[in-house]
């Protein structure tokens, strides 16, 4: 990973992609450097689209109320966007059917994991949650490496993908991911192919989560908090900013935003 002061942003950018949750936010809150940040990217007529792990119902609010044109949930299953005309809209990846037969499956294992790996809970936002399921191992309940390490094994034993972020740990039935959940939402909404502009776009991240967004986008920025997964990282971001979560997403910004010969 080379230092920010290194990473030349191409020219004619279109867009960047964040994570939320220690890449945005600091304790849990949007900082007010890193709202600003966002609204300084909007204004410069960049799109702006934070993708998270988080639920859809923990999404919605942000969506109404952060300067970004769109927020990918669960991984990139859900798309959320506001319009002064259209007010919210939800677009999914899965159809009705299939998150309807999922949800049953995906409880089970939830219950299965509860019961079997001491000190496992499901993360205090699984109400919001449509098409995945999580397990917090660092907001409010610590779990130690192993207990993570055997949630993710008993997910992929049953068929899910996992993944570990920054606060828990994601499992869901499905092929969707935060990267083909960017590819989706970019065509539905703007109808561009993000393969082929993904170098004029950015990616912004913190955790293992966002190592398939790493290796895509050759722009890949890691918040500083991320050399807590770097010897986890099989896929590290490009550059890294010189501080951690909120403020090095505001160096980010600054970075790309400012005048060059």
């Amino acid at each position: 990973m080379r230092p920010l002061s290194d990473w030349h942003p191409p020219q004619g950018l279109i867009g960047v992609f964040t994570d939320i949750d220690d890449t945005l936010t600091t304790d849990g809150a949007i900082t007010p450097d890193a709202h600003q940040a966002l609204a300084d990217l909007k204004a410069a007529g960049l799109l702006v689209v934070p993708i998270t792990g988080r639920p859809v119902g923990w999404s919605e609010p942000f969506v109404d109320t952060w300067p970004v044109h769109a927020i990918v949930a669960e991984n990139g299953a859900v798309g959320l966007q506001h319009s002064a005309s259209m007010g919210l809209r939800k677009l999914y990846q899965q159809d009705p059917d299939t998150r309807s037969s999922n949800w049953m499956r995906m409880h089970n294992v939830l219950n299965l994991i509860e019961r079997q790996v001491p000190g496992a809970q499901r993360s205090q936002d699984s109400a919001g949650r449509e098409t995945d399921i999580a397990i917090d191992h660092s907001e409010f309940t610590q779990l130690p490496q192993a207990a993570i390490d055997q949630v993710v094994r008993m997910m992929q034993a049953e068929g899910m993908t996992a993944t570990v972020s920054s606060i828990h740990i994601n499992g869901w039935f499905g092929q969707h991911s935060k990267l083909t959940g960017a590819r989706w939402i970019v065509r539905e909404l703007w109808g561009r192919n993000l393969d082929a502009e993904i170098d004029r776009w950015v990616y912004v991240g913190d955790s293992t989560n966002d190592q398939v967004m790493f290796e895509h986008f050759a722009h890949s920025v890691g918040v500083a908090n991320i050399r807590r997964f770097e010897g986890r990282l099989t896929h590290p971001p490009r550059y890294i900013t010189p501080s951690e979560r909120g403020a090095g997403f505001a160096q980010v910004v600054r970075h790309l935003l400012q005048p060059r010969a």
